[in-house]
């Protein structure tokens, strides 16, 4: 694992430049008038986002209900969350550029089955929560610069002696169906010859309950997901997060494939944001202090992968 990891960081390094129908209706919501109007005059095109946007219809933002604290729902009308500021602030951009007055918002709840869909078929022209970007993704959909670098680890009962995969030799463990995660934990064990029973929940809050009630040893997902998970639980204490990481997921903000113009404005602001450090308040409000409904601190400053891969931001990642 470390010597995938000091990999990984040579290679960003080097660059330069649940299964379910959702619940709700798209909710809407609205970015503040902007009475000045200022900004580069971005002339009509082949962008089919940035076109319907100067048409005055919405900005639809696809979101997950529970990728606690990427995307989540915590009792009001529409998703808050780290990824949630990302994009509204993009949105906030994109009006700035094409000089509109308002833009309004349109929040559509996506499974993790139904998201890369959802953009595809053009119902969604935003995907903000916990989404990896990889290579067999992006060859339907696109991504700007990942916002945060994780990877998959186990969620266990407190009392489980299960510190690690080897130990999951026989077990029954669950991961949320259409995930990166599950085919990496499908793959180590037919590799590994371990024996798991590998379960599919139909979103995460359904994995932490498999593992709750006895139906699943451990549940498997992208560890700062268990993290978020697990403090929203009436029992935090009854769960622990154990074992190194099976795989490094970068995380990031995805939208249509063929839609250049939108990509190069949504990768110049993230590029920007993050070399003036104005990402890091944003961060810091979700990941190192109290966040909703319960007012828990998940205590995860940047980690070291993070902040050496912020030093030289772009969209390229190396899988």
């Amino acid at each position: 694992m470390l010597r995938s990891i000091c990999t990984l960081l040579l290679v960003f390094s080097s660059t330069v430049a649940i299964s379910q129908t959702p619940s709700s209706q798209p909710s809407k919501s609205n970015i503040p008038k902007n009475d000045t109007a200022k900004g580069s005059n971005i002339t009509a095109s082949t962008s089919r986002v940035l076109n319907k946007l100067r048409a005055g219809e919405p900005l639809v933002i696809a979101y997950r209900e529970a990728s606690i604290p990427f995307s989540y729902v915590a009792g009001g009308a529409d998703p808050i969350g780290y990824a949630i500021d990302l994009c509204v602030h993009l949105a906030g951009v994109m009006q700035r550029e094409l000089k509109l007055k308002e833009l309004p918002i349109q929040y559509l709840p996506v499974t993790s089955a139904q998201r890369i869909p959802t953009i595809v078929e053009g119902k969604a022209d935003l995907q903000c929560s916990s989404t990896t970007n990889n290579a067999e993704r992006r060859q339907q959909v696109a991504f700007t610069i990942p916002h945060f670098i994780t990877g998959g680890r186990y969620l266990v009962k407190s009392d489980s002696k299960i510190k690690g995969i080897d130990d999951l030799r026989g077990k029954k463990v669950v991961s949320t169906v259409g995930t990166t995660v599950i085919k990496q934990i499908e793959q180590k064990n037919q590799e590994l010859s371990l024996g798991i029973t590998v379960l599919q929940g139909a979103n995460h809050t359904q994995g932490v309950e498999m593992v709750e009630n006895g139906e699943a040893d451990a549940f498997v997902m992208d560890d700062i997901l268990l993290y978020g998970l697990a403090v929203s639980r009436p029992d935090p204490k009854a769960l622990k997060i154990v074992g190194k990481h099976l795989n490094t997921e970068p995380l990031a903000i995805m939208f249509g494939k063929d839609d250049p113009e939108l990509k190069k404005l949504i990768d110049k602001e993230m590029r920007r944001l993050i070399l003036s450090k104005e990402i890091y308040p944003i961060y810091d409000k979700w990941f190192t202090k109290p966040i909703p409904p319960k007012n828990y601190n998940l205590n995860l400053p940047p980690s070291f992968l993070l902040r050496d891969f912020w030093k030289y931001p772009s969209d390229f990642v190396p899988n």
